[in-house]
């Protein structure tokens, strides 16, 4: 029984000259949790927008749930079992948190041929039930987005990735601009992810955040793959070797042209 979720091949990005992410072979396991590493500019979000279909790949093969994929979008890869949170966060600022919450996939009370009645209360009472199974605090779920915190706006986007049920959790850097509350908050939340079975990639540059979450570590490094890593054979040390370009996997040298 193949246990792989998603796997990546040859999954390659050039902006005209620039190549942003090259030959990236990847695969990710049911129920595993993977950071993604790098410094800036390695190719780490670039990776992940060729997954969601926010950019559309230069060439190479998506294969997500045994099938091969290609995302106009990301609403087309989130209903496909795809939550993603986002640096951008794709939030709504003139709706609130429970609109925001069931974008794309409001409650319907009522629909008459064409026309449909939204179920406001439920989608209420569901955005409640989820805030509190998440540990995400927010004041008055009435407020508009636009009239929230930073560090509120990314809960609410991490709260609706964790409300519905998905096949994958994508995060990028969910905690750059959280306190140490928000950020423990969201840190559970990942936890509560793997406690339920669910498969989740993690980029983050938070080495703490990140030996303490997951089970494996991939780096990027200039827009390619170059190590590989299991969590209980590394260090942060050894992980920061491969960023910085002072160690590099041998399988991955040839092809970064070491």
């Amino acid at each position: 029984m193949n246990d792989i979720i998603l796997e990546t091949r040859d999954l390659t990005k050039h902006y005209g000259g620039v190549h942003a992410l090259e030959g990236a072979d990847f695969a990710l396991r049911k129920g595993e949790h993977v950071a993604i590493m790098g410094d800036n500019g390695a190719g780490k979000s670039t990776f992940v927008r060729q997954i969601t279909g926010v950019e559309q790949r230069t060439r190479g093969d998506i294969i997500f749930n045994g099938q091969p994929v290609n995302f106009a979008g990301p609403l087309e890869a989130r209903e496909a079992g795809i939550e993603t949170v986002f640096q951008t966060l794709a939030l709504a600022d003139h709706l609130d948190v429970a609109d925001n919450l069931f974008l794309g996939r409001e409650k319907i009370r009522f629909k008459f041929g064409p026309f449909s009645i939204l179920d406001y209360k439920g989608m209420r009472d569901a955005t409640l039930a989820a805030l509190q199974k998440t540990g995400v605090k927010i004041p008055n779920i009435h407020n508009t987005i636009e009239r929230m915190s930073g560090g509120q706006r990314q809960c609410v986007a991490i709260a609706r990735t964790a409300t519905f049920h998905s096949k994958l959790t994508i995060m990028d850097e969910p905690t750059a601009a959280l306190g140490v509350q928000e950020t423990a908050q969201v840190e559970n939340i990942i936890r509560t992810l793997k406690e339920q079975g669910e498969p989740l990639i993690l980029i983050s540059h938070n080495m703490r955040q990140v030996f303490d979450l997951v089970d494996r570590i991939v780096v990027f490094r200039r827009g390619r793959i170059v190590a590989n890593l299991n969590k209980s054979e590394t260090d942060g040390q050894d992980v920061v070797a491969y960023i910085t370009g002072a160690k590099t996997q041998p399988e991955y040298a040839e092809a970064a042209g070491l």
